[in-house]
């Protein structure tokens, strides 16, 4: 009896391995996960910022009377669109003109008289003298006449550039003054987004580089270039000012509130991952599993730039089209068998 239960013993302990191995290979199971696939592709390195449209520097202009007076004549509209050199408004020049008639007729006397004295002094009838007077009095004459004129020319305000008129206040009749201005003249066809970087971001920022702008809601972004850096700071908000360029056509107004993204590194034909299979390993280094024949299997990376969903890696082994785990990439043993959900992009 006793024999037969020693025996019995030895032979649940030889047996022991097989059957663990057995169950082992029982419980072995599936992680449900998805996929994707490693692509290439451009990534670009962003800089955000926020700010609103207006006219570049040149293509605005306030017009104000050269001096004051009262408003006699309006010659155009909110909206209306007017050439360099219209005349917008003009004050009242009835005195001006008057001068003008005076200093006319002064000028036609006074040539009159110059030209009879010349006449006489070729007859020995008159004197150097009194031809010299004529010729002042002359020359008094039109230079009072020119400066009527530009007295006159200060009571029209003209359109100093073309563009859409957007404020105009002058109203006949009423008085105007050199301080306040009667019109507001912007070229809608230069704008400009300005927008405020933060110091540390605008120190990789260059005139010429790629940018886009948003305008909000669905719409699609706006393609741009930087046209100006500030080389100074803010130094109430720590923001240096930039400048983008916003093409004819694009819709926007000024006073628009904007936000743009600043291109400052591009990089092509980068391998890239969807960020979300990019997980850290128990040492804290940055890993993607790959699934090959049913099976998932970690490989370390280094990761570069970001763009939307898709983070640049680089890593030995790697190479476009590979299958990398996406849901589910988190906390998956180093090697394991995988069950895959999307079955479309395998």
């Amino acid at each position: 009896m006793k024999k037969n239960i020693t025996q019995f013993v030895a032979a649940l302990l030889l047996a022991a391995p097989v059957l663990r191995a057995e169950e082992e290979k029982k419980v072995e199971t599936e992680v449900a996960v998805q996929v994707a696939k490693i692509t290439r592709a451009t990534l670009r390195r962003a800089v955000t910022a926020y700010g609103v449209v207006e006219p570049e520097p040149l293509a605005s202009a306030r017009l104000a009377p050269a001096q004051p007076g009262i408003v006699a004549e309006v010659n155009a509209v909110e909206g209306q669109h007017v050439e360099k050199g219209a005349v917008i408004f003009r004050l009242d020049s009835r005195a001006v003109d008057a001068a003008v008639a005076k200093a006319e007729m002064a000028i036609e006397f006074a040539q009159k008289n110059a030209d009879r004295q010349k006449k006489l002094i070729a007859a020995e009838g008159t004197s150097e003298k009194l031809v010299l007077e004529a010729q002042q009095a002359l020359a008094s004459a039109k230079t009072e006449l020119a400066t009527a004129k530009v007295q006159q020319s200060l009571l029209t305000g003209e359109a100093p550039i073309a563009g859409t008129i957007v404020s105009l206040t002058a109203r006949p009749g009423e008085p105007a003054d050199a301080t306040t201005p009667l019109a507001q003249i912007l070229d809608l066809d230069r704008l400009t987004a300005t927008v405020h970087v933060p110091r540390a971001d605008a120190a990789d920022l260059r005139v010429e580089q790629k940018a886009e702008l948003l305008a909000g809601g669905d719409a699609a972004p706006i393609e741009s270039v930087v046209t100006f850096v500030s080389p100074q700071v803010d130094a109430a908000t720590d923001t240096v000012l930039v400048r983008l360029a916003v093409s004819k056509g694009a819709g926007l107004r000024p006073g628009q509130f904007v936000s743009a993204r600043i291109f400052s590194e591009e990089r092509k034909d980068r391998l890239a991952v969807p960020a979300a299979s990019v997980v850290k390993d128990g040492e804290g280094g940055a890993v993607i599993a790959i699934v090959e024949d049913g099976k998932a299997t970690q490989k370390p990376v280094k990761t570069g730039l970001r763009e939307g969903s898709l983070v640049e890696v680089e890593g030995e082994g790697l190479s476009e089209g590979q299958t990398v785990v996406t849901v589910g990439a988190y906390g998956l043993p180093k090697e394991t068998k995988v069950r895959v959900l999307n079955a479309e992009t395998k």
